[in-house]
């Protein structure tokens, strides 16, 4: 079983950046591909990235290709997510998922394990 904690949300302004962390418990943090997603309000959970177990392969939605980057250290069972360049509509929730399925990773059902979420606000 895995638990998750996200952390490094706020307010920025756009423009601006923001690094995502979270982090898992459990022993086996590397067998899992983690991925990114956010709610903004009155919208569904949307997918934001994937990584693979490696780190080697990643995903982005065309929304924040380019944008944003997704790494991992499994040493310190710690996924980022690099947010740069934000504009207001990338204010959401933002959540860490993980999943020991290596496909269909766009999809919410995928995932078997949740973070709490972590909140990011741009402002204009």
């Amino acid at each position: 079983q895995v638990q998750l904690v996200e952390s490094g949300g706020g307010l920025v302004q756009a423009g601006g950046s923001l690094r995502l962390s979270c982090a898992a418990s459990g022993r086996t943090f590397s067998n899992y591909v983690m991925g990114w997603f956010r709610q903004a309000p009155g919208k569904e959970r949307a997918f934001v990235a994937s990584i693979s177990r490696s780190g080697g392969s990643t995903d982005f939605a065309d929304s924040v290709k380019g944008r944003f980057t997704i790494s991992r250290d499994n040493a310190k069972k710690t996924v980022y997510l690099q947010m740069s360049s934000l504009k207001p509509e990338d204010t959401a929730v933002y959540y860490c998922a993980a999943t020991l399925k290596p496909y269909d990773l766009r999809w919410l059902v995928t995932y078997d394990y949740w973070g709490q979420g972590t909140q990011v606000t741009v402002s204009s």
